[in-house]
């Protein structure tokens, strides 16, 4: 059984492309459309999706303020991820404080929404099969529902301090080195090197050689 998607966008050609990226993953069906808050409210209070992908940006009220009203009493349960252009700290903090299980920052990859995705139905996967739970069966709920650079963190890392580091090389518009990340992280040259190390390894950032004086430098780009 599929699970059912809303797509809330301004942007109807942004909606658009949106839902051909969801159903192209196996599992997932797009039930609605919608280009504005009072659309996407009714949309949700009538087909009661399993998943909302909404953006921030909605010609009447903010989709910050739909993710506040859809927690409000007597409105049907929908899990929500974030699909915005908006970076500002504050729209990240109130996502997060609303129960919003993603951010994405436009424009992203399909691979990238697809890794979501894949996280999220796993997450329901297991959330089905569980009666009474543990504190790991806790533990294992949240690991499904984090992207996988954070899933295959090294013992030590911490993922609020991956996410700094991600979102630097996100938020840049050329590749960045080491040096580069530690000066727009506020973090050390080392911790630096290890989070970029790790997300190398893992194959989620690009890296390639600037030969000058001297050894190459290590210049880092998001895909």
């Amino acid at each position: 059984m599929s699970l059912a998607v809303v797509v809330a966008d301004d942007d109807f050609r942004v909606a658009s492309l949106h839902r051909a990226f969801v159903e192209k993953i196996s599992g997932f069906e797009v039930v609605a459309e919608a280009f504005s808050a009072q659309a996407t409210l009714e949309a949700v209070a009538k087909l009661r999706p399993d998943l909302l992908l909404l953006d921030v940006y909605l010609p009447d009220l903010s989709g910050l303020e739909v993710l506040r009203k859809l927690r409000e009493p007597g409105m049907p349960h929908v899990d929500v991820i974030m699909i915005t252009a908006a970076q500002d700290l504050s729209s990240v903090r109130s996502a997060m404080q609303g129960g919003t299980l993603d951010y994405l920052v436009k424009p992203f990859s399909f691979a990238r929404l697809s890794e979501v995705l894949e996280s999220y139905r796993l997450m329901r996967a297991k959330m089905a099969g569980m009666g009474q739970i543990t504190q790991t069966d806790i533990d294992d709920l949240y690991a499904a529902v984090r992207s996988a650079e954070v899933r295959k963190l090294p013992k030590g890392q911490s993922p609020q301090t991956l996410g700094v580091i991600v979102e630097a090389l996100r938020a840049a518009e050329s590749d960045l080195s080491c040096e580069d990340v530690a000066q727009r992280t506020g973090l050390s040259r080392a911790t630096a090197q290890r989070y970029l190390s790790h997300l190398q390894r893992i194959g989620r950032v690009e890296v390639a050689l600037r030969y000058g004086g001297g050894r190459p430098e290590h210049r880092y780009r998001w895909p």
